[in-house]
């Protein structure tokens, strides 16, 4: 399916608005609220739309601490691999994993309360977790730019 200009409107409003009223998206986006339905339906059943959210506040919540903990692992075999995703996948406080080119094997984006709940998390999840060999921790002092829109 070929996403057309239309299509890339509603998926630009649905970004910055997941809870839009399908009246005011169709008004938004120069459609029949009919048509409009139709095309959202169809965009998540191809996929374009994975899922609807709600970000939360950091700080309201108590978790304004993010660190991004790069990790080396003791090689690159399909089972070393497999076992780390496994389990990091399990870790509560991990927002994203990435494997990556580059010096680290893995780049991880935590959250946590502050600097001893990160410490914590390390103790508990990181310093448990199969293949690793070396982790580097830096803390996010300020968020400058913070979007999960993609620019379509």
């Amino acid at each position: 399916m070929q996403l057309d200009a239309t299509d890339r409107r509603i998926l630009r409003v649905l970004q910055r608005q997941g809870r839009i009223s399908n009246a005011e998206l169709a008004e938004l986006v120069h459609l029949s609220p009919s048509a409009c339905h139709r095309r959202v339906q169809r965009l998540e059943a191809e996929g374009f739309i994975s899922d609807y959210v709600a970000l939360l506040d950091l700080k309201r919540i108590g978790r304004q601490t993010v660190v991004y903990v790069e990790i080396t692992l003791s090689g690159q075999s399909d089972e070393i691999l497999d076992a780390f995703e496994r389990d990091v996948a399990r870790v509560p406080d991990v927002l994203e994993c990435h494997l990556m080119a580059g010096s680290a094997d893995y780049l991880l984006k935590i959250v946590a309360a502050d600097t001893e709940d990160f410490a914590r998390i390390h103790r508990r999840y990181l310093s448990r977790l199969p293949g690793v060999v070396q982790m580097q921790s830096s803390f996010a002092l300020r968020t400058v730019v913070k979007t999960t829109e993609v620019v379509i």
